[in-house]
């Protein structure tokens, strides 16, 4: 299948700076030993293939699922945490992931593992994912990469509004706050840094009863959603008590 690179990184909301490290979170290992057995392959990094990326990306995305879990769920037991965190972290749920990036689309493999369905294998799109979550740490730091994968599980929190609210968080919360408070929140942008690859911008959310709630993101409609996101979720626990 063609494989374009601009339109992975539209699809994954992330803009290189080393495109090559994208190129080879998507090759397959089947890829790379078929170009490396044609004498008449030069360009050394054509035959480079995921397998260490995947490796450090597995690392890199445990660590930012448990950091956001721990943030998250102050209350909840470790056991509870790990339970979470298993289940994000599965081969199943990086699969569907991949699947709605398309990344099955664009992934370099070998004509045998193409011939095999190896584009909609399991195991084979979820390493691809750990590998290009693996390729933007080391584009853009740890930093980036915690962005990149909050990004990536924004519908799939443990607990997250979108089980209860059908439409985007903003109008969900603007909702709810009009129905307790008879007011609407406020938003105001406090902070944008970063380089223009991976501009972050802050949003400060102001309830109506005062309180204030930030959100963080690549833009900062998507910093907005961040900030409702965690209201509704604090909204929400107060009326279960």
């Amino acid at each position: 299948m063609e494989n374009n690179f601009e339109t992975v990184q539209n699809g994954i909301d992330y803009r290189f700076r080393d495109v090559k490290l994208l190129r080879t979170a998507l090759t397959h290992s089947s890829y790379a030993n078929e170009q490396s057995a044609n004498e008449q392959e030069v360009e050394a990094h054509v035959t480079e293939h995921n397998e260490r990326l995947e490796f450090l990306g597995d690392a890199v995305l445990e660590l930012c699922v448990t950091e956001e879990l721990f943030a998250r769920f102050p209350d909840e037991r470790e056991g509870e945490l790990t339970r979470m965190r298993a289940k994000l972290v599965s081969k199943t749920a990086l699969k569907d992931i991949a699947l709605a990036l398309r990344l099955n689309e664009h992934l370099l493999l070998g004509k045998g593992e193409e011939s095999q369905g190896g584009r909609t294998r399991g195991s084979l799109l979820s390493d691809a994912l750990e590998a290009v979550i693996g390729a933007v740490f080391l584009d853009g730091g740890f930093d980036v990469a915690r962005r990149f994968v909050n990004n990536l599980y924004r519908d799939l929190w443990p607990g997250g509004p979108d089980r209860r609210f059908t439409k985007d968080y903003k109008s969900a919360l603007q909702e709810m706050t009009q129905q307790q408070f008879r007011e609407r929140p406020v938003y105001a942008l406090v902070a944008s840094r970063g380089p223009e690859h991976a501009k972050e911008f802050e949003v400060e959310l102001t309830l109506p009863d005062g309180r204030v709630i930030r959100g963080v993101g690549p833009g900062v409609k998507k910093a907005e959603q961040e900030a409702a996101g965690k209201a509704l979720r604090l909204l929400e626990r107060e009326s279960m008590k």
